[in-house]
């Protein structure tokens, strides 16, 4: 069932997705699979997530390989990303 997250709480869940499948450092997942797996729960378009990533590679969240087509968590920040999923979904 498709749902209208707000900014904070679709931050978490890219986070928390990539954080649940590993997706630390080198091991990296396609940007646009991504968009597609979470298309499937956010009701909005591809257009928000692609933001909202763009947004998490500011902040240094993210991490960017291969000309920008695949992202991966940043380890050095492993500490605040894991307390900022817990933090948004009250955990």
């Amino acid at each position: 069932m498709k749902k209208e997250y707000e900014d904070f709480e679709l931050k978490a869940l890219i986070l928390d997705w990539l954080h649940r499948r590993g997706g630390w450092g080198s091991h990296y997942f396609p940007i646009d699979s991504l968009v597609n797996r979470l298309s499937h729960v956010v009701k909005n378009d591809g257009k928000k997530i692609k933001n909202i990533i763009k947004e998490l590679i500011g902040d240094g969240y993210l991490l960017v390989h291969k000309k920008g087509e695949v992202i991966s968590l940043n380890p050095t920040k492993s500490r605040e990303i894991i307390e900022y999923i817990k933090n948004s979904f009250k955990i």
